[in-house]
Formats: C-alpha cells, structure tokens, sequence
C-alpha cells in the first residue's frame, strides 16, 4: 500500500510538472524573461540553431506568432448558420500550429518520428527544420525573418508562387515578426552568455 501511494504521488507531481511545462511564459515579449521562465527552452532553440541554421530570435518570432506560446493552441472552428461549431479551419496544433501533413513530413525527413506537437523542443527543431527547407527550396535567407515567415504561412510552393502578394494583411503580420524577431535578437544579446553557462534566474521547466 506504501508503494502505491508513492506512486500515485509520483505521477500526481509528473502531471503537474506536465501542466506548468505548457503554461505560456508571464512575458512572451521578452527573450530573456522566456528563458528565465522557460529555462530548458534555451537549450532547445540552440540545439534547433545548430542543427538547422535558424537563428534561435526567428524561431522565437515565428512561435509567438502562430500560438503565443501556448502548447494547446488550435485554430478557430468553422461555424454552422452563424451559430453552431463546426469543424477547426485547418489541423494545426501546437506550438508551431503545424498542419498535419507538413508535420508528418517533418517527422519522416528529419528522423524525429516521435516528435509531439505539444512539446517545445519538437516544436522549435521544426520551425529551424522548415526555415532550412525554405533556404534549400526557395533561396530564403535564414536570417530573412520577413520571408522566412511568409513561406511559413503560404508554404514552399505558395511563397514560390508569390501568394503572399497583394495579401496587405499578411504583409503587416511577417512585417511584425520580422520586428518581434529584431526586438528578440538585441535582447538576447545582452543576457545569452548567462544562458550559455546554464544559469537562468529560476529553476528549469
């Protein structure tokens, strides 16, 4: 009976470590409090840079975006007469609000083939894997914030088609991400050696 309560408060403890791994971060407008809240995600985006080539400020930029850092992000439901809820307009999910297919890609190519859509560092090594496919594909730079997002949003055959022109609001919103990602970049700048000696201001998450 011991032994079984010891394990149920084990895994009590794992489902709450669990829970507040999902909670956005207090300031999602801040690089360095992001870290301090999300100590382990710094590791993760340097892992994605190295591996990848997206610098760790886009992939930032590009996550706040589509889900503001929140794991259980889903796009809004269709609905039926004005009223009834229908289906969700596409299958993204997740961090990086990655659409199935794409995701499924993702796992295939790049040998993660237990990646979750809910984790942060599955989320991050593939936003870095699809700016590496963007560059390969369509000649984007990896430091291009702006196009990086666009090809992100319309895809790798819809950037090349140019589907993002005469869009003014999706313009604004890659214009935004572009400056997210400028704002991201001069604040690391000022506090990533801390990260780099692996001492963030509050215990990882």
């Amino acid at each position: 009976m011991r032994r079984f309560r010891k394990c149920l408060a084990i895994a009590a403890l794992s489902l709450a470590a669990a829970g507040c791994a999902s909670i956005p971060p207090d300031d999602i407008t801040d690089a360095c409090a992001i870290f301090d809240d999300k100590g382990g995600w710094y590791s993760s985006t340097r892992k994605a840079e190295k591996k990848w080539g997206l610098p760790k400020h886009i992939q930032l930029a590009i996550i706040r975006q589509e889900s503001a850092f929140d794991a259980d992000a889903k796009p809004e439901r269709r609905r039926i007469l004005l009223v009834f809820p229908g289906r969700r307009k596409s299958s993204a999910r997740g961090y990086a609000q990655a659409v199935k297919g794409t995701w499924e890609v993702y796992q295939r190519e790049s040998g993660n083939r237990n990646a979750n859509p809910r984790s942060f560092s599955d989320a991050a090594d593939f936003v870095s894997w699809y700016g590496r496919q963007s560059n390969a594909r369509n000649g984007i730079s990896l430091n291009d914030a702006y196009s990086q997002y666009l090809a992100y949003h319309e895809g790798w055959k819809g950037y090349a088609r140019g589907s993002y022109h005469g869009n003014g609001s999706l313009q604004n919103i890659a214009r935004q991400v572009a400056k997210n990602a400028a704002v991201y970049q001069s604040q690391l700048s000022r506090c990533e050696k801390r990260f780099r000696r692996g001492i963030p201001l509050v215990p990882f998450i």
